[in-house]
């Protein structure tokens, strides 16, 4: 088993190795520009890599690159195994990547939160206190009230 700094560096160098080739390598029109490279993930065993992806686009466009992908798969595993020089070159497969759309989410969410922020915020514009405007007792008042009794 190969150890945790191989995997991140053979990682390393997968991603630059498919970004470079899918932005010169292949004429794919279904791979054009709006394909990034996220993100790779290489086994322990140096067996098989994930590479993550996002497509700028919509669900069409994306469709489209999952297949290019795939039939690039070939290819690219070639110029991997090219530039890396290793005993085994490792599979690689293909995943989109979900961060595009949890952010899109956490933006929905922080939104809705400053719009309910901002709701109490009008609500609480002319609003006093129930009572005075420091509720705590202080060690002063404590005297007055024993000279009271």
């Amino acid at each position: 088993m190969a150890d945790n700094a191989r995997a991140k560096r053979l990682a390393d160098l997968i991603r630059e190795v498919v970004a470079q080739k899918l932005q010169r390598g292949i004429k794919d029109p279904r791979l054009g520009s709006h394909v990034t490279i996220t993100d790779t993930r290489v086994t322990g065993d140096l067996r098989e890599a994930t590479v993550f992806y996002t497509v700028y686009g919509d669900d069409e466009e994306r469709k489209a690159a999952a297949a290019g992908l795939e039939s690039a798969k070939g290819i690219l595993r070639s110029e991997v195994g090219r530039a890396a020089g290793v005993k085994f070159t490792p599979t690689l497969a293909f995943v989109m990547d979900a961060l595009p759309d949890t952010a899109r989410t956490i933006e929905d969410l922080l939104d809705k939160a400053r719009e309910s922020d901002a709701k109490v915020r009008e609500a609480s514009a002319g609003a006093t206190y129930a009572g005075g405007a420091d509720p705590y007792r202080k060690p002063e008042d404590d005297e007055t009230d024993d000279t009271a009794e």
